[in-house]
């Protein structure tokens, strides 16, 4: 494993560390925190770690996979049943069906291989590249978003980029290249370019992020 992959992964999992602690510290999923986005990781995870029970890589491997799914049922779990209440629901409306659906069909006809995991698999990494967009809109639609919020936001933008490197890396020093997960961790990796642009100028400054509407 190459040092930007490690990095990468780290950073994944403090996005995620940082969410938890944020939505368990203050009893509340306020902050413009969708739910909708983390069902949405919640399904990658899910669709993307089947082969937990078929095929075994190392120990460091297992264990990530294991940690990224609990944290994405807790979160799920937190926002929609133990802290419900503070969830807000009326702003969370991007109709995440016109994501899944496309992105289903999109994994049936472009793949590695046609077999349930492979597809599966697939589907995960096209659904992760644009999982964030309810999430985004969601901020957008409230004009502003906690600190905390936009810290989570920052890490894992940070770990899609950092995972990009990783693909230049394993290609030009073990010759392994990827198409699909390179051009859905690009399409990813440009989601995130304005909200990139708006940490550092805003966020790092010590100012409240907001969106364009």
């Amino acid at each position: 494993m190459n040092v930007f992959r490690l990095a990468g992964d780290l950073s994944h999992l403090a996005a995620i560390i940082v969410l938890l602690l944020k939505i368990w510290k203050t009893r509340s999923c306020a902050g413009s925190i969708s739910g909708k986005s983390q069902i949405l990781f919640a399904l990658v995870f899910t669709t993307r770690y089947l082969d937990l029970v078929t095929n075994f890589i190392s120990p460091y491997n297992t264990v990530m996979k294991i940690i990224y799914l609990g944290c994405a049922y807790a979160t799920v779990y937190l926002i929609y049943i133990k802290f419900k209440a503070t969830y807000d629901g009326n702003h969370d409306t991007f109709r995440a069906e016109f994501l899944v659906v496309p992105v289903a069909g999109l994994a049936f006809l472009v793949n590695h291989e046609f077999s349930p995991l492979e597809i599966l698999w697939t589907f995960s990494i096209y659904l992760e590249s644009v999982a964030i967009l309810p999430q985004l809109f969601m901020i957008s639609k409230t004009g502003e978003a906690e600190t905390i919020t936009t810290h989570y936001l920052f890490a894992l933008g940070m770990y899609r980029a950092l995972y990009l490197i990783n693909w230049i890396w394993r290609y030009y020093f073990e010759s392994f290249f990827d198409l699909i997960a390179i051009v859905a961790g690009c399409v990813q990796t440009v989601l995130y370019c304005d909200f990139f642009y708006l940490y550092i100028t805003k966020v790092l400054q010590g100012k409240k992020l907001s969106l364009p509407a």
